[in-house]
């Protein structure tokens, strides 16, 4: 396996990254192609780099997370950063400590990344405009959750070879989903043609402003799709019926091959995770070793948050210099 090349010359014009939303279409390819970049360096045996050595990194997560929070603690390490994983179980928050105090004290550690997941919509940004350093969004209440989209953005890319389009088909708790409103907002950008197939119960009054056609039947919203993409049924943000059962659920909007019968025949199949077997997807879907992408969005995961972190902090270096000049 050849080793990649030099790392690209790349710049972002953000100091932080807190939504899809104010990204161009420049902005969103030159992610994806540093991104390119550190997916073959994942693929080498020593994957190490010193791009962020002398940087410090804070996680900060207030809702639980896998995937996302193991992902940005090894694109930080994998980069030489120094970083630190704030466990908010036994934070001062605990305590009774408000956000802002909390960033306010991380502020006067000098870091110079803050990942932050938060359970409410704009507390990040809110964050953001309190801190010196820069601020990546994890994912904030049902606003967005930018790294997901810039991943699924990535998978798509390197297994179709373009965005600008393609037919993707987002599917299931769309009310619930930050991924849903950052992949819609992302994919708009870059020319996809975006429908959302869901229950009325979950579909969120409006939504075709954002350039979506609504579906209430998948075989109808699936039809010659190229990407189908599910979503989680999110039962803990739910306060109400929203679906009479998760066994009717999946009769009518789990992903099984009936439904995908209507779709591309080399459709490609997404799922952010975690992934409720049984009621979003079938398992012989989920694990369909020529159609799904499932384990290669995880993979590209890494690949696009250490391409993130990267131009942040190039933001950083080319501030500092010229601060000295």
């Amino acid at each position: 396996m050849s080793a990649p090349g030099p790392i690209p010359e790349l710049r972002l014009p953000q100091e932080h990254l807190l939504g899809i939303q104010g990204l161009s279409p420049a902005d969103i390819s030159t992610i994806l192609d540093l991104s390119d970049h550190y997916v073959e360096l994942n693929r080498q045996a020593d994957k190490k780099t010193a791009t962020l050595r002398g940087r410090t990194q804070i996680n900060l997560f207030f809702e639980p997370s896998t995937r996302t929070q193991s992902s940005f603690e090894l694109a930080g390490k994998r980069l030489g950063a120094d970083v630190v994983n704030m466990s908010v179980k036994s934070s001062s928050i605990k305590k009774g400590e408000t956000l802002l105090d909390t960033a306010m004290t991380l502020n006067a550690m000098h870091p110079d990344l803050l990942v932050v997941r938060h359970g409410s919509s704009g507390a990040v940004n809110l964050l953001a405009q309190k801190v010196n350093c820069s601020v990546i969004n994890a994912g904030d209440g049902r606003h967005e959750h930018p790294t997901q989209a810039l991943l699924d953005a990535l998978t798509i890319r390197r297994r179709k070879g373009r965005i600008e389009g393609l037919k993707v088909a987002i599917c299931g708790d769309v009310a619930h989903s930050r991924v849903a409103r950052s992949n819609i907002l992302l994919l708009n950008t870059m020319g996809a043609e975006v429908r959302v197939v869901a229950p009325p119960t979950l579909t969120p009054p409006g939504i075709e402003r954002m350039g979506v056609t609504v579906h209430h039947n998948m075989k109808d919203g699936l039809k010659d799709v190229d990407i189908v993409m599910m979503l989680r049924l999110q039962l803990e943000r739910m306060q109400g019926a929203f679906i009479p059962s998760t066994r009717e659920f999946y009769h009518m909007f789990g992903l099984d091959y009936d439904k995908l019968s209507v779709a591309q025949p080399d459709a490609l199949i997404m799922h952010p995770g975690p992934m409720n077997r049984g009621v979003e997807i079938d398992s012989a879907v989920a694990d369909d070793i020529h159609r799904s992408a499932i384990l290669e969005q995880v993979e590209m995961g890494v690949a696009v948050r250490m391409a993130v972190l990267d131009l942040l902090t190039r933001n950083l270096s080319d501030a500092e210099t010229a601060g000295v000049a």
